[in-house]
């Protein structure tokens, strides 16, 4: 008999525990985040109770997919001249709030008792909202065509961007050196010649050649001719040091410009759910029952702050971007949640040995907490 790879058993349990999670959420009309979310923490090493994933490493792989799957649905939805038309609101917005937060963040990490570099990683950790969370929760409430979703998804780009150059800030400072002047400008003209090509291929290249091809273009070829020029557009912004959930994104705002836009988000849509649900699984994964035990005090705090903050800075910075006082409460409860970036942001300081241990278990739960908060608030916000 022919061993079976891990990954297929694991998988297995994975999706089947899932399944059950997700349709008793829908019996008490509950987000299916939310049970995503569960059957992860369920099938986690940390349950001992129950059969569990073995394989992380490659769950973890399929949760990165995940994202880039998400992203890429959420970018069909938006073209280069709807994303222009949010351009300096979600600016404003993003400034505002990101600015505000990383102070709360200081300050809540003073409070606690921490360093002042473990303080100014919570602050960066705390100023980046989850692209993937927002985009799935919209999608099962049928609110990414409201108006304020488009506010919502600039806002998500720009903290993307930003998070980039965050990082760099962070990496410098924690080393006890000054800002590198360089390495910012060098990141600023990346991501200027990033967006160059972005452009080209959504105004002149991709309509042009889809065009040309229209009469091969069977659902099977525009199919993997999608996905390749959408893992293109990741391989492209990791190479240059942005997240891949940004060039996952502009793939899609490529093909959104084009007569085939709702053909390739028809085609997409299975395997978006399907990456997409294991990435929600994989965050339940990442709770363990001991850490938020030992540290239930600082996690709840956090959680507060992160929740009360962002909902109140995004919406300070919409009122300041000019939109009315709805849009303004409707935005900053879509944004009162962190996600994947945070944890970046995390790994990072634990890797230069300028954050305790504890903090990325810390930072993980809270994502998780406000991760479960989010459909709530989202669907309660008129």
């Amino acid at each position: 008999m022919q061993n079976l790879p891990q990954l297929v058993v694991d998988l297995a349990l994975l999706l089947a525990v899932a399944t059950l999670a997700t349709v008793a959420c829908k019996r008490f009309k509950q987000p299916l985040v939310l049970g995503y979310v569960v059957a992860g923490f369920l099938v986690s090493p940390a349950i001992g109770w129950m059969p569990n994933v073995v394989d992380k490493a490659n769950v973890s792989t399929w949760s990165q997919i995940g994202v880039i799957f998400l992203m890429f649905g959420l970018g069909l939805q938006f073209s280069v001249v709807k994303l222009a038309n949010v351009g300096r609101p979600a600016l404003v917005t993003a400034a505002v709030e990101m600015s505000l937060m990383i102070v709360a963040g200081l300050a809540c990490g003073t409070l606690l008792g921490w360093t002042p570099s473990t303080s100014l990683f919570l602050g960066g950790m705390l100023a980046i909202s989850s692209s993937s969370i927002v985009v799935k929760t919209f999608g099962e409430l049928g609110l990414r065509r409201k108006q304020f979703a488009e506010l919502v998804f600039g806002v998500l780009i720009i903290e993307d961007i930003a998070g980039v150059f965050l990082l760099v800030v962070l990496s410098t400072v924690s080393a006890g050196a000054a800002v590198d002047g360089g390495a910012v400008a060098l990141k600023i003209g990346q991501m200027a010649l990033y967006l160059v090509v972005w452009f080209a291929l959504s105004v002149i290249l991709v309509p042009s050649a889809l065009k040309r091809l229209r009469f091969a273009l069977d659902d099977e070829i525009l199919l993997v001719a999608s996905i390749a020029l959408c893992l293109g557009m990741v391989v492209l912004a990791d190479a240059i040091g942005f997240s891949t959930a940004l060039g996952a994104f502009l793939a899609g705002s490529i093909l959104a410009g084009t007569v085939h836009a709702q053909r390739v988000e028809g085609l997409v849509r299975p395997l978006k759910d399907l990456f997409g649900g294991v990435f929600f699984v994989s965050v339940g994964m990442l709770v363990t029952p001991s850490a938020v035990v030992e540290n239930i005090g600082a996690i709840l705090v956090i959680s507060v702050v992160a929740i009360a903050g962002r909902s109140l800075f995004v919406g300070l910075g919409a009122l300041l971007s000019g939109q009315s006082l709805k849009t303004a409460v409707k935005c900053g409860l879509s944004l009162a949640q962190i996600g994947e970036f945070s944890f970046i942001i995390a790994a990072l300081g634990t890797s230069l040995g300028v954050t305790p241990a504890f903090l990325y278990p810390v930072i993980v739960t809270v994502s998780v907490a406000t991760t479960l908060a989010a459909p709530l608030l989202i669907e309660n916000s008129d």
